[in-house]
């Protein structure tokens, strides 16, 4: 029935700063820039290597800057990434090994949190088998 999730909205208070944090330090790529509503624009960016796009928001009231937690931002290899992106400047945590992989966290401009995660080689099995326990 469904195929994707295509675009995840994230809430910005200025777009032109959030759209320089993901271009120059998250390594994004600009898809669009485009006037919109009165006072806004459409800013579609892509994470390299990612299916799923991101737009950067600033029109929806129940959603305020920085009210986005928790997107999971998959690497195959996050201490290579956590270097990288430590050498841009980037503030991230530090990495920490988890029962389901190994994840540092960060924050956008706005506060918005984002989680670096390398998935353990088994965690799919492990989802599946904590899922049967469930049913």
């Amino acid at each position: 029935m469904y195929t994707k999730i295509s675009l995840v909205s994230v809430p910005v208070k200025d777009q032109d700063i959030s759209k320089s944090f993901y271009i120059n330090m998250l390594g994004c790529r600009q898809l669009e820039d485009q006037p919109f509503m009165p006072g806004t624009r459409w800013i579609r960016l892509e994470f390299p290597g990612v299916e799923t796009k991101i737009l950067l928001v600033t029109w929806f009231a129940q959603m305020p800057p920085g009210s986005l937690q928790g997107i999971i931002l998959v690497t195959d290899d996050i201490a290579r990434t956590f270097a990288e992106l430590s050498g841009r400047g980037l503030e991230i945590l530090p990495i920490k090994q988890q029962p389901y992989g190994k994840e540092a966290t960060f924050k956008d401009p706005d506060g918005n949190g984002w989680v670096l995660q390398q998935p353990a080689e088994n965690s799919e099995n492990r989802t599946s088998s904590l899922l049967n326990l469930w049913a």
